[in-house]
């Protein structure tokens, strides 16, 4: 922004050795606090429309971020069964979903978080969890397409093809893979390399 005026004296500063420090900290008021100001008033005052400030005061900064951003919970597989529907050829007794689970339930926060990015597009939980999730969390078996080079429908077909999601719906179509490893290979591919990517729908 090279029209922006950093000191009132001047439209322009001369940066040299001795006003570095100064130029610096013009910078960073521009750009975190003076230079952003009016938008930041103007958030306030939408969200004062819509909730007072005033009656938030009694929150913790944890306890906003968990109220306005939703929660960080650690999933077990036994608790996922409760949460999550099973749909169009998968059962919560099926072994892919066995499978699944335990995955799920074995992932790191970082794994978990990219996992429901995935799924859902969201990077967090709405308050509540997994369970509060609107429309629930759905899981459908997903058949072979053969397009990876192998036969349409055999076990080496669908160990190639990947789970693909429709994050306006929370639906995960699930491949019946042919065992555990597999599944987190495939898994872990899709949510690491298919973030953002409409290829894997």
């Amino acid at each position: 922004y090279p029209d922006y005026v950093l000191k009132s004296e001047g439209n322009n500063i001369m940066v040299h050795i001795d006003n570095l420090e100064e130029y610096i900290s013009l910078v960073v008021d521009a750009t975190v606090k003076a230079g952003i100001m009016p938008q930041m008033e103007a958030f306030r005052a939408g969200f004062n429309q819509v909730f007072s400030l005033s009656s938030l005061q009694i929150f913790t900064e944890s306890e906003l971020e968990s109220l306005l951003c939703g929660g960080r919970e650690l999933w077990a597989a036994q608790s996922l069964v409760d949460q999550i529907k099973f749909d169009h050829g998968y059962t919560s007794n099926s072994p892919s979903i066995v499978n699944l689970l335990e995955i799920l339930g074995e992932f790191t926060p970082e794994q978990q978080g990219a996992f429901l990015r995935f799924v859902t597009g969201a990077p967090r939980l709405p308050p509540g969890g997994l369970a509060a999730l609107n429309p629930k969390l759905t899981i459908v078996r997903k058949h072979s397409t053969g397009a990876n080079g192998g036969i349409k429908g055999t076990a080496q077909a669908t160990d190639r093809d990947l789970p693909s999601v429709m994050t306006c719906a929370n639906y995960l179509k699930l491949p019946p893979y042919s065992c555990k490893e597999v599944m987190r290979e495939r898994l872990m591919y899709a949510i690491t390399e298919g973030q953002g990517s409409f290829d894997l729908s």
